[in-house]
């Protein structure tokens, strides 16, 4: 084991409880109070270092439904007394800036912080947080215009952003190359749609970005995930692995088996081993850029990747694997000890350099999603 690798399992039994009790006690009162544009609505962007509000950032419409599915997650997990109305509150801001304010369907991609119009491309990867942040809200009480607006959005990329060679365009107006990143969130907010009203249509419509998996996505023989790809879904060369993502649809393969029945192991199984081909020999973190031959492209490390190698030894564990439960944990502690202890209580960093260095000045919202999500799991699966 690497030296730096043996001291992180230390603290590793009461890790979960830990982190959760960061999320309820720091985590949700500072993104729901100094988070919160009081004045003009809508979820801040980022915190500065310090933990004030940046109010002058555009407000990214991406992390408006993150900030969503978080409270109304933290509501459903009974964290948070006042998940449910922040989580409504933030989806009537979402509905009545950033939905057609042009005029055109779909939602705008950023606002400015006093919610006009910003960006107004129809992005993809952002209609994907969108419908991750409605299929909450619709889990909290069934609300029927909820259901309404989530079949809307549904209508709109059917009609506007489906592309003839499968899968969605990156977005109006086209551009590429194609990513498989905008797909792997739609296959995660699919999952959660379907979780949400049990509706045999959205399990199908998962169904549909797993064989884009297979198809197009994952590369049997190498089993490695590309990042980019031409029109027709061919790899660019040289192929580009970000292993945060190769973490990431670990657990989502293991949230589709468990709405299917369809068997995901060796997948999962697959791309968790060239996933830790990427890690640091330092800290035992992910790194964030490699290639297809395994050479690492960019050793930085940001934390949504950290987060993400944690939700995916979860996965395993729910799989039956028998040393994930203490592979989750560790990594949990990695992230703990590395990236949430940052002098804002409820803050973190959120990437670093070789050396160690903090590379982010600021606090991003938009990290707050990744780190629920794991704790979330972490008290499902491993309390």
């Amino acid at each position: 084991m690497a030296e730096g690798q043996s001291e992180v399992i230390d603290g590793a039994a009461d890790v979960v409880a830990r982190l959760k009790s960061r999320v309820i006690e720091h985590c949700l009162p500072l993104w729901s109070g100094e988070g919160w544009d009081a004045a003009a609505g809508g979820f801040v962007d980022r915190l500065a270092g310090d933990g004030r509000a940046d109010r002058q950032a555009p407000r990214r419409v991406m992390v408006q439904a993150r900030q969503i599915y978080c409270f109304a997650k933290a509501a459903q997990m009974g964290w948070s007394t006042e998940g449910r109305a922040i989580a409504l509150k933030g989806l009537e801001y979402l509905l009545a800036k950033a939905k057609a304010p042009d005029g055109r369907p779909g939602f705008v991609f950023s606002l400015t912080p006093e919610g006009t119009v910003q960006d107004g491309r129809r992005d993809t990867y952002a209609h994907a947080f969108v419908l991750l942040a409605l299929a909450s809200a619709y889990e909290l009480d069934r609300d029927t215009q909820i259901r309404a607006e989530i079949d809307a959005l549904l209508a709109f990329m059917d009609a506007e952003l489906r592309s003839p060679h499968g899968g969605f365009l990156e977005g109006l107006p086209p551009s590429l190359p194609r990513r498989q990143n905008p797909h792997m969130h739609l296959f995660e907010s699919m999952i959660a749609a379907f979780d949400a009203t049990h509706d045999l249509a959205l399990q199908q419509r998962a169904g549909d970005f797993y064989a884009l998996f297979l198809a197009n996505l994952y590369d049997k023989q190498t089993r490695l995930l590309g990042e980019y790809f031409e029109d027709d879904w061919s790899r660019i060369a040289p192929v580009i692995v970000e292993p945060g993502h190769l973490a990431e649809w670990v657990w989502l393969l293991r949230g589709f088996e468990r709405i299917t029945g369809c068997p995901t192991g060796q997948r999962r199984s697959e791309l968790l081993q060239s996933a830790l081909r990427y890690r640091d020999g330092a800290t035992g973190c992910l790194l964030d850029l490699g290639d297809a031959d395994g050479t690492i492209r960019r050793d930085t490390r940001r934390l949504w990747p950290q987060v993400e190698l944690a939700k995916a030894f979860i996965a395993q564990v729910e799989g039956g694997e028998a040393d994930a439960a203490k592979e989750a944990r560790a990594a949990l502690v990695r992230l703990e000890r590395h990236y949430l202890s940052h002098p804002v209580a409820g803050g973190w960093y959120d990437q670093f350099d070789s050396s160690g260095a903090s590379l982010v000045a600021t606090i991003p919202a938009s990290s707050f999603y990744h780190v629920l999500c794991a704790v979330t799991e972490a008290d499902l699966v491993l309390s």
